[in-house]
């Protein structure tokens, strides 16, 4: 649940019992770009984007998009990286205006959980974004694909998204853009899924036992 000193609260559908089936689960799947990686200093949040998994199904009718104008110049680099240019961004929303259709679309989803592949990160830009606003968001309960991926074969040590949805022969998307990378994400992550439930592992209290990790216990 998230505490903001302004209206932008939502809820996820996380108090539910934790011998669910896997299947009768509902994951927010998402990925954010922005200009830099000094999110806490001059950086800011340009792009969200989000799918639904439905209990080990990608659901690509289920997506969320927003570009976020940053108030700021776009970074040659970043947008030779993500297609993002500054004339993209220029009607876009402000960033607590895309964050909260972003909290929208996943409060209508009944979604239990964020997911994402190291998704410290991009709840990091979510907490600064609205820290400049003087809103207070407090770490929701989250699955980052790599503690998965540590638990079903702690073997690989590489980060990269892409490498790893090689690996495990699921589909990629457009790289570099929020969408494209949640998309990518998600496919990674009912893989993963599936490859849980092989080992004899069916329940919503065994994912997050077996997902917890450091990240997940850090003061946000």
């Amino acid at each position: 649940m998230f505490f903001l000193r302004k209206a932008i609260d939502y809820k996820l559908n996380d108090v539910i019992p934790l011998s669910t089936p896997i299947e009768q689960l509902v994951f927010t799947v998402f990925d954010t770009e922005t200009t830099g990686f000094q999110v806490a200093a001059t950086d800011r949040l340009i792009e969200i984007g989000a799918v639904q998994v439905r209990g080990i199904q990608v659901v690509e009718e289920e997506t969320f998009h927003t570009y976020v104008n940053p108030k700021r110049t776009i970074p040659e680099e970043i947008s030779e990286l993500t297609g993002i240019t500054n004339e993209k961004v220029k009607g876009a929303p402000s960033s607590v205006s895309a964050i909260h259709q972003f909290f929208q679309f996943v409060e209508e989803k009944r979604s239990v959980c964020f997911v994402g592949h190291y998704i410290s990160f991009d709840l990091f830009v979510i907490k600064q974004e609205l820290k400049r606003e003087k809103m207070r968001f407090r770490k929701p309960l989250f699955i980052d694909t790599l503690d998965l991926i540590g638990f079903i074969a702690p073997s690989y040590d590489m980060r990269d998204l892409e490498r790893y949805a090689q690996s495990f022969g699921t589909r990629i998307y457009e790289r570099h853009t929020a969408l494209g990378d949640a998309l990518t994400t998600a496919y990674l992550f009912v893989e993963l899924l599936e490859q849980f439930r092989l080992r004899g592992y069916k329940t919503w209290g065994e994912l997050l036992h077996a997902t917890d990790s450091q990240a997940r216990s850090i003061p946000f």
